[in-house]
């Protein structure tokens, strides 16, 4: 696959809410094939899974603390792309809720519900808060902005013990965990919403997430699905 072929890309997300994630991928480069709870289909490079609503806390070994009414036939159909994709060695990208289906999928758990101190700075009823990161060095996120940079947040959850295989490639202020990758497995994922700090949806308090889509479009390319 040349860099000038169109990569298609299986998305993953809530019915109706996702032409943001499905637009960024469009301006890299990306042919996107949205559908909610879709079987999975191989013909595509990489999976993108997008935000949205909780994750049922069984999944993950906990009782209910706090989360939302679970979608279990989305969770159910998002796990069963991520294990296809996986055992593939196909690239995934997972954005908000899509990085929490990931931890999950690998044995990792959940905050179910943030604390107060912290909800505030991570959550609003009115859209995205902004706030500061920490990148470890060496990562995507260090060689794309630095060591510490400013990203958007809209999220009442967060990973808690990461999965296997991922490492932890930025925190909050907090010590939230705002990224996970796994480079061997070509697993990149993303507590905030670069697919509303990109493109049209630019804002200039925070970086420009394009960089996240191009990088995923190329690793897409790289491996030649």
């Amino acid at each position: 696959m040349t860099a000038a072929e169109t990569v298609r890309l299986q998305v993953s997300g809530e019915a109706g809410r996702m032409e943001n994630y499905c637009a960024a991928l469009r301006a890299v480069g990306g042919q996107p094939l949205a559908a909610y709870c879709p079987a999975p289909d191989l013909s595509c490079g990489g999976l993108v899974l997008c935000g949205g609503g909780d994750i049922e806390s069984a999944l993950y070994g906990q009782e209910d603390r706090g989360s939302q009414p679970p979608d279990r036939e989305r969770d159910r159909a998002e796990l069963e792309l991520f294990r296809a994709f996986f055992q593939a060695g196909r690239p995934i990208l997972g954005i908000c809720r899509g990085m929490q289906l990931i931890n999950v999928a690998l044995g990792g758990t959940l905050i179910q519900d943030l604390p107060r101190s912290q909800r505030a700075r991570h959550t609003a009823p009115e859209g995205d808060l902004v706030h500061r990161v920490s990148a470890l060095e060496g990562s995507l996120l260090h060689c794309l902005y630095g060591p510490a940079f400013q990203v958007n947040s809209a999220h009442h959850q967060a990973v808690d013990a990461p999965g296997k295989g991922l490492r932890v490639t930025a925190r909050s202020e907090e010590g939230l965990p705002e990224a996970v990758d796994w480079n061997e497995r070509r697993i990149m994922a993303f507590q905030f919403h670069p697919e509303r700090m990109s493109f049209e949806k630019r804002r200039a308090d925070a970086v420009d997430g394009a960089a996240i889509f191009h990088t995923f479009l190329e690793v897409c390319r790289r491996s030649g699905c």
